[in-house]
């Protein structure tokens, strides 16, 4: 939900705040508390007061990770990507003039990972243990608004450092905000709007507007909708009188109607927006601005999935929400450049893996036209192995949000709901993931000789789930509830799997037949899947099969193999972004553009070529020899070229000649092959439709290394500069096996946010001027830090190297 739309400065302490629009003070007033934080690795008892001295602590901004500000120990333990963990705190001070007397003030924070607990000029407001919820508290009472300073102090507990299977990251590491509104105001998350009817020609519109009455007295009052459509014009209003009483809160629901509705798809995702006003003696106190798309969908156990009506096929990733060397502070335009490197190759939907997300990804999604099934956890209680050593090596920890679970998990499952539920772009709701792994921690006679009997019964399931599918009805009933299930078995065993109105089968393609035979209503979807084409197969030739969900859109921080490996390597795209060969073998299979693309590994390391698209034909059982997007081998040596395709011929060129044409038809498991000697020089694939060349994709052989090259690939509005960097020869072909460490100069207002390679094993300070580049490349995230236009360089040198220098 857009809160506001005004916005007012908030100054250093002891000076007035300034607002930009006095004229509409009545209104609600919202600012982002980006900069003016300082913060401490340290824990003062005394923290909180006003008084206490904090001069000599850092100044930061936030978003702020100080996981991925701290060296990487192995101490530190696999399954958060050996990040530091700790206690630390934040302060800032602020001022606030009279005008803003008498009005409702709340502190808001989309993500504190985690323990965070707030305090406002000494007094505590308010805490909250899951580190993904968004949450808000009051600071109305303890408020000054005088223009004397006000102090904000958080205090952030990830002590338990080793409390996740996967990287969390520490800190305020989310956006936060200051809002203000009239005692008569639309409650945070208090709208609701919902399209119950859609058609061509028409769609019903149902606005609802859970109202606040704060003052002392009873207030009457109109409440205002309007229905804007994508261009800005007013399609629809309706006015309704009311009335509350002092301190009531009360939830409104008016209908309108949009005809000719232009609707929300995955090719023109139509964005709406719903204006609500508060009208007190006809003055607006009170306005809020709600993008909403108007579609409808349906998941059908026969027909699977539409959307407006039509069949569509949901080809889906999962995404960890952390973004390589920016740990878990990730700018919206790194977040859009990835989205759209998805979409790219083909990709329509997302799963949230395995926690609620930054509000700017939905957004985007909504933007961008993605469907979303948005998920709230990884564990109920007791909590799930956290790996320590390696993953599924060693003795595990058992600390995590599982020991929270009892007491909060309604609460933040209905948080997720109501902040979320006006997203068209989310189409699911998801209670958890594999919450059911066998004897991690529930187990069940079904289990066979793995039963164990002395660990939870896996009846608790049920026990635990069904108050959060009952939570996620309550609070939108329009959406169905679903959970990624690792076990199905174990699961209809105790009657959780019966819970969902959709089944989400993790890895178990082999039930899908038999399933629908045994649950002909049931919905069933592969909520995470291999890379494998088989896999994809099954649901695209199975018509009561709607989505397949990929581990993983992107490499992720964290569930890492042992020291130094400090995340997994799932990805369609490596930790900095650069697209591996199976992400190019997705397109292949996903893309609705022709697409040709080839890799080699050398034969005599090579079974079969990535028959599995993976990108790592296997050698045995213990080894694997990835297939390399380069054309760098031993003289002579004897190649397997892959080509992954979706045109109906291939050609493939070496140095000019043709060495063959493959049709479609040919590919093994969705993939075509050649087996030659290595020959230094081009090669070259041609994907040909109707004999004519449509799409094209070539590897060259790469001389020494010379100099350095930068390519500016996208320039957020946020600030952001994403930079990828390259080790290249004379002719400027990037060098497969150049290792290179250089030295990057941000020259003017421009900092470094993070600096990646997509190497795993990579535990260099990514915030550092030094860092290799890896298989020849790498990417840096600058920030400007100047508010006006300046001049702006990046210049990066290396002994040995011709320097490169970029104007931004």
């Amino acid at each position: 939900m857009n809160l506001p739309v005004t916005r007012f400065t908030l100054l250093a302490a002891g000076l007035a705040l300034a607002l930009v629009a006095s004229t509409v003070l009545a209104q609600r007033q919202e600012q982002t508390l980006d900069s003016g934080w300082r913060f401490s690795k340290t824990d003062p008892g005394a923290a909180m007061q006003p008084a206490f001295d904090d001069s000599a602590w850092q100044v930061v901004r936030v978003p702020h990770d100080w996981s991925q500000h701290e060296p990487f120990r192995a101490e530190y333990g696999s399954g958060n990507g050996y990040a530091a963990g700790g206690i630390a705190w934040y302060r800032r001070s602020f001022a606030v003039g009279p005008e803003q007397a008498g009005r409702v003030a709340r502190i808001s924070f989309d993500g504190v990972y985690d323990h965070a607990q707030v305090w406002i000029n000494g007094h505590y407001v308010g805490g909250r243990p899951y580190g993904y919820s968004s949450f808000e508290f009051e600071l109305t009472r303890h408020l000054k608004t005088d223009g004397s300073p006000n102090v904000l102090a958080v205090r952030v507990d990830h002590s338990r450092q080793m409390d996740s299977r996967y990287f969390t990251g520490s800190g305020i590491y989310r956006d936060a905000r200051l809002s203000f509104t009239d005692a008569l105001h639309i409650a945070p998350w208090g709208t609701y709007v919902t399209t119950p009817d859609v058609s061509a020609a028409k769609a019903d519109v149902r606005a609802q507007a859970e109202l606040v009455n704060a003052a002392p007295t009873a207030r009457a009052f109109t409440l205002r909708a309007e229905l804007l459509a994508p261009g800005g014009r007013v399609v629809a209003t309706r006015d309704t009188p009311t009335r509350l009483a002092a301190g009531e809160r009360r939830a409104l629901t008016q209908n309108l109607v949009v005809t000719q509705p232009q609707r929300w798809s995955l090719d023109a995702p139509q964005l709406y927006t719903l204006r609500q006003t508060v009208l007190l003696d006809g003055k607006a106190v009170d306005q809020t601005d709600t993008p909403f798309g108007i579609r409808s969908f349906r998941f059908d156990a026969n027909a699977g999935f539409t959307l407006n009506g039509l069949p569509l096929k949901l080809k889906g990733v999962c995404l960890h929400h952390d973004a390589g060397s920016l740990g878990a502070a990730v700018p919206v335009s790194v977040l859009e450049r990835r989205l759209q490197q998805l979409k790219d190759i083909g990709v329509n939907a997302i799963r949230t893996s395995h926690n609620p997300p930054a509000p700017e990804l939905l957004d985007l999604a909504d933007r961008m036209g993605f469907l979303v099934q948005a998920e709230a956890f990884d564990e109920f209680t007791p909590t799930k192995n956290k790996w320590i050593a390696g993953w599924n090596v060693g003795v595990p920890g058992r600390q995590g949000y599982g020991e929270e679970f009892a007491q909060w998990s309604v609460r933040d499952v209905e948080d997720m709901v109501r902040r979320d539920r006006n997203h068209p772009s989310i189409v699911m709701w998801s209670v958890g993931n594999e919450v059911d792994y066998p004897n991690d921690p529930f187990s069940h006679p079904v289990l066979g000789a793995k039963y164990r009997p002395t660990a939870p019964p896996a009846s608790d399931l049920v026990r635990w789930g069904r108050p959060l599918v009952d939570a996620v009805r309550r609070m939108d009933p329009t959406r169905p509830v679903t959970a990624a299930m690792a076990s199905v078995e174990m699961s209809d065993a105790v009657g959780f799997g019966q819970l969902f109105d959709v089944a989400g089968y993790n890895y178990q393609e082999a039930r899908y037949t038999a399933d629908h035979a045994k649950f002909p209503q049931r919905v069933i979807y592969g909520s995470e899947n291999r890379h494998d084409y088989r896999a994809w197969a099954v649901v695209r030739d199975t018509p009561y099969i709607s989505a397949q969900f990929l581990w993983t859109g992107f490499d992720y921080l964290g569930e890492a193999h042992q020291w130094p490996q400090r995340g997994a390597d799932f990805g369609l795209f490596d930790l900095a972004g650069f697209m591996k060969p199976r992400g190019a073998f997705r397109a292949s299979l996903w893309s609705a553009k022709p697409v040709v693309y080839l890799a080699a590994a050398t034969a005599s390391a090579t079974q079969v070529a990535s028959q599995s698209g993976q990108g790592t034909p296997l050698l045995d059982q213990q080894k694997r020899a990835k297939v390399a997007e380069h054309w760098n081998w031993p003289a002579g040596e004897r190649m397997v070229v892959s080509a992954y395709a979706n045109t109906p011929d291939v050609q493939l060129w070496l140095n000019g000649r043709l060495v063959g044409t493959q049709k479609a038809t040919d590919a093994v498991e969705g993939i075509l092959s050649w087996t030659l000697p290595f020959e230094a020089g081009e090669l070259k694939a041609v994907g040909l439709k109707d004999g004519q060349p449509v799409a094209e994709f070539k590897l060259e052989t790469a001389g020494a290394p010379a100099r350095i090259a930068l390519d500016r690939v996208a320039s957020g509005r946020d600030g952001v500069e994403q930079i990828a960097f390259f080790v290249v020869d004379a002719q400027g072909r990037r060098v497969p096996d150049a290792a290179h460490q250089l030295h990057f100069e941000p020259i003017g207002p421009l900092e470094i946010l993070g600096i990646g390679n997509g190497n795993l094993a990579d535990v260099d300070d990514p915030r550092d001027a030094e860092h290799a580049v890896h298989e020849g490349r790498g990417l840096a995230i600058l920030r400007r830090t100047a508010t006006t236009p300046q001049p702006m360089r990046l210049r990066v040198t290396a002994p040995g190297l011709a320097a490169a220098e970029l104007s931004l």
